[in-house]
C-alpha cells in the first residue's frame, strides 16, 4: 500500500532543546569542541564603548565568516538564509530555535568597522594555534601566487582621465593655505635616530615597498606607465583596484593575485597570505612576505622554495645574505632568445676579471652600467670576426659581448644548488605542497572569483579563506599528527618509481625467468613501469633485456 505523508506540525515539548536535535557527530560540534574563538573579544574590545546597546557578539561574527567559508556561500544574505534553516548552524552560533538571528546588513557594517588589521590578527592567532599544536615545522618555506577573478566586469572599464574630470566637477579647487606653520620645540637630547635629512637613509628607504602594511598596494613609488598597457590608462568603475589579467591565448578579465607562504611540514599550514593587484609581479612582494613570516613566527628556515619567477637578483641576494638558501631557478635574461652561445658557455676568470669564450679568447671589462647594475665584457672585434665559431656566437661586427650583474656571485651560488638532492626534492615538493592549496580554495571554497571589492576587503576575504584552510588542518592533524605522509609518491626520486604490478606482468616475468630472484624481478618491474608494448612478445624481450647478466634465461633471450 502506498503511503501518504500528512503535513501535521505540533509544538515541541518544553523538555526538548536544540542541543538534543543536533547529531553528536556533526561537523560543527567537532569545530566548537576543538576551536575556541573567545580570543576574538580581546582583539576588538577597543572598538566598542563600555556602555550602550549590546552588539552582535564578535565571536558570532567570526563564526558566521567561517560558516561562509565551509558552506561555500557567496553573500551575507544567502548566509543568514542558510543559518535560519539549519539546526546545526544555529547550535554552533548559540542561537535557539525561536531566537532572532542578526540581520545580514549588520555583518557588512561589522566587517567595515573591524578593518583589515583585525582580520589579520584573527588569522595570526589561528597560526599560533597551529604552532602550539606542533603542526609548523619551520625548516623550509614555500612561496607561490595564483590569479583570481575580481567581482567586476571588463565592460566597466573607463579612461582614468574621465574620472579626474568628474572629480574636478564635483569638488571646487580649495584655496592655498598661506599661514606660516607654528614651530614647536622638541627636546632631542636623548634621540639617537638619524634625521629626516640623512641622505643615506633617504636613499635606502626611497625604493622600499611594504606590501603587508599597505594591503598589497604598490607603496610610494609606482612604475612608469606604459601607454600600450590598458590597465595603466583605464580604471574599473565597479572595483577600481582590480586590473586586467589573463594568460597567453585566454580572455583577459579583471582580477587580483593571491600570495601564500606555506610551511614545509606535513600539515602544510599557511603562514602568511596577501592579495595584490594582478599587474604586480609575483617576485615583488616576496621579501616582504618572507620577512614578515620569519620575524612574526620567529622561524629560521634552512631554505625557501619558489619557481623561476622569484629567482631575481634582489630576491636571491637578500635571501642568501640572511643565511637562508634560495631554492629557486634563476633565469639569465641577458642573452635573449637567440640560438647562439649562452652566457653559461663563457667562463669567468675572477682573478683577471675577464671572460673566456668557447674558442679560448678573452672578453675584457669595458666598464659598468650603474643604472642597469651590469658590467659589460666585450671581445676584440678583429679576433671575433676571424673566429671559426662566430656563426654560433654572434651576428654583430663589433665583437661578442657578455653582461655580468654586480651581484652575479649570488646567481652562481644558487646555480650550484641545482645538483643537490635537497634542491631536487624541494622542486618536486613545491608542486604538491603549495599549488594544491590554491586548487582547494578555488574548487571547494569559491576563491575562483572574489566575493568582495576593493583591495582591503579582498584581503579580508583571503585571510578568512586561509584561516579556514588552516582550521581544516588543525582539525585533521591537531590531535594525532598527519594521517599519512603527504604526497609520498611525488617526493620519491624519479629513478626509483613506485611499483604497481598486475598479475599479467608478474606471470610474464616468471615465464621469462622462472629461476630469477626477487631482486631481478623487481629490477625488471622497475624498467617496465609505465611501458606497455602492444605485442606480448615485446614484453618478453623487454623483460629479458632488463634482467641481470647472471641470469641464463635473460642471456638466451637476448641471443635469440
Amino acid at each position: 500500500m502506498m503511503g501518504k505523508k500528512e503535513r501535521n506540525f505540533h509544538s515541541l515539548p518544553d523538555d526538548i532543546s536544540l542541543q538534543d536535535l543536533v547529531p553528536k557527530d556533526n561537523f560543527y560540534r567537532r569545530l566548537e569542541e576543538r576551536l575556541d574563538l573567545s580570543f576574538v573579544r580581546e582583539l576588538v574590545e577597543d572598538l566598542y564603548a563600555p556602555s550602550g546597546r549590546p552588539s552582535v557578539d564578535p565571536v558570532v561574527f567570526f563564526k558566521l565568516e567561517l560558516i561562509l567559508f565551509f558552506e561555500d556561500l557567496r553573500s551575507e544574505r544567502q548566509l543568514m538564509e542558510v543559518v535560519a534553516d539549519r539546526l546545526s548552524l544555529r547550535w554552533y552560533l548559540g542561537y535557539d530555535l525561536l531566537e532572532p538571528l542578526p540581520d545580514h546588513s549588520s555583518l557588512t557594517r561589522i566587517r567595515e568597522r573591524y578593518g583589515l588589521e583585525i582580520f589579520r590578527n584573527f588569522f595570526d592567532r589561528l597560526v599560533e594555534m597551529c604552532i602550539e599544536t606542533g603542526l609548523v615545522w619551520g625548516e623550509e618555506l614555500f612561496v607561490d601566487s595564483t590569479t583570481v577573478r575580481a567581482n567586476a566586469a571588463k565592460a566597466a572599464l573607463i579612461p582614468k582621465l574621465a574620472v579626474l574630470d568628474h572629480l574636478e566637477e564635483l569638488f571646487e579647487e580649495e584655496p592655498e593655505d598661506t599661514a606660516e606653520p607654528i614651530s614647536v620645540s622638541v627636546d632631542m637630547a636623548d634621540a639617537a635616530l638619524p634625521g629626516a635629512d640623512d641622505e643615506s637613509l633617504a636613499h635606502a628607504n626611497a625604493a622600499r615597498e611594504d606590501f603587508i602594511s599597505s594591503a598589497g598596494r604598490y607603496g610610494t613609488n609606482s612604475r612608469t606607465p606604459n601607454p600600450k598597457k590598458i590597465s595603466d590608462h583605464t580604471v574599473n568603475r565597479t572595483d577600481p583596484d582590480a586590473c586586467l589579467t589573463g594568460h597567453v591565448g585566454s580572455t583577459a578579465r579583471m582580477g587580483y593575485k593571491v600570495h601564500y607562504v606555506v610551511d614545509g611540514g606535513k600539515a602544510r599550514v599557511i603562514l602568511t597570505t596577501l592579495v595584490t593587484k594582478s599587474d604586480v609581479k609575483d617576485n615583488q612582494p616576496m621579501l616582504d612576505l618572507l620577512w614578515h613570516t620569519t620575524f612574526r613566527w620567529k622561524l629560521r628556515p634552512h631554505h625557501v622554495t619558489g619557481d623561476s619567477v622569484y629567482g631575481t637578483i634582489p630576491n636571491v641576494k637578500a635571501v642568501e645574505q640572511a643565511g637562508i638558501r634560495a631554492y629557486m631557478p634563476v633565469i639569465d635574461y641577458t642573452w635573449g632568445k637567440r640560438a647562439l652561445f649562452k652566457k653559461d658557455d663563457f667562463t669567468y676568470d675572477r682573478e683577471r676579471d675577464v671572460y673566456w669564450c668557447p674558442a679560448g679568447e678573452i672578453l675584457k671589462n669595458t666598464g659598468g652600467r650603474s643604472k642597469l647594475e651590469l658590467t659589460r665584457y666585450v671581445a676584440d672585434p678583429e679576433v671575433c670576426n676571424a673566429c671559426a665559431l662566430k656563426s654560433k656566437c654572434t651576428n654583430g661586427k663589433s665583437g661578442r659581448a657578455v653582461n655580468r650583474n654586480f651581484d652575479e656571485e649570488y646567481f652562481e651560488k644558487v646555480k650550484g644548488y641545482y645538483e643537490l638532492e635537497a634542491y631536487k626534492k624541494a622542486m618536486r615538493k613545491r608542486k604538491v605542497w603549495i599549488e594544491p592549496l590554491f586548487g582547494e580554495a578555488k574548487q571547494w571554497h569559491d576563491m575562483e572569483r572574489m566575493r568582495l571589492r576593493m583591495l582591503e576587503r579582498v584581503n579580508c576575504e583571503a585571510l578568512i579563506t586561509a584561516s579556514g584552510q588552516n582550521i581544516k588542518r588543525l582539525l585533521t592533524f591537531g590531535s594525532r599528527g598527519p594521517r599519512r605522509p603527504a604526497q609520498v609518491v611525488a617526493l620519491r626520486p624519479p629513478e626509483r618509481p613506485p611499483l604497481r604490478l598486475d598479475h599479467r606482468r608478474s606471470a610474464l616475468y616468471t615465464s621469462v625467468c622462472p629461476d630469477a630472484t626477487h631482486s631481478v624481478s623487481q629490477h625488471a618491474a622497475g624498467k617496465l613501469y609505465d611501458k606497455e608494448p602492444s605485442e606480448p612478445s615485446l614484453w618478453v624481450r623487454y623483460a629479458a633485456w632488463t634482467l641481470r647478466e647472471d641470469c641464463p634465461h635473460a642471456v638466451n633471450s637476448r641471443n635469440s
